[in-house]
């Protein structure tokens, strides 16, 4: 069996994330879906929150797990009994620190092989982090998140303000 972790904070999911979801899916047996658990980031979703939001814009998909980690990448390769590593890449800043992370985790574990994903062109300038800035300032989010979950992040627009 073919299982690839594709890890992130997902804070929140966007439409980029679940494009590439959705597209790695059809390529491995199995998508586990690593949600990165550091406070230090100050996510505006728990873990819990957004795992529920995961599930529910993924229900689609028979072939998707979900965990939490807060370890070393290797760590939850080895634990995983996964080698795969799937990485979205939307610009060329995010391939220099994407490479980086990529030799760092291959100095750890030389047989950690990762998988580059550039999300479809509709979706190159979606991330999290501009979907929170439109929360806060009343922005129009809806073409960004999939449309199953997003009441639930509207939810978070008056808390973030």
């Amino acid at each position: 069996m073919r299982r690839a972790i594709y890890p992130g904070t997902f804070d929140p999911l966007t439409n980029g994330h679940l494009d590439i979801i959705e597209r790695s899916s059809k390529l491995f047996d199995e998508i586990v879906v690593a949600i990165g658990d550091n406070p230090d980031k100050n996510p505006l979703f728990s873990v819990a929150q957004r795992a529920k939001i995961i599930k529910k814009a993924t229900a689609h998909l028979s072939n998707i797990t979900l965990v939490k980690f807060n370890s070393l990448l290797v760590e939850l390769s080895d634990e995983l009994s996964s080698n795969i590593i799937i990485r979205g890449i939307r610009s060329s800043s995010d391939f220099e620190y994407e490479s980086q992370m990529t030799y760092a985790n291959n100095s750890l574990k030389k047989d950690l092989e990762t998988v580059y994903f550039m999300p479809s062109l509709e979706h190159s300038f979606v991330s999290s982090s501009l979907v929170r800035t439109l929360l806060k300032f009343d922005g129009k989010i809806d073409h960004l998140v999939p449309k199953s979950i997003l009441e639930d992040i509207e939810q978070k627009r008056e808390v973030i303000k």
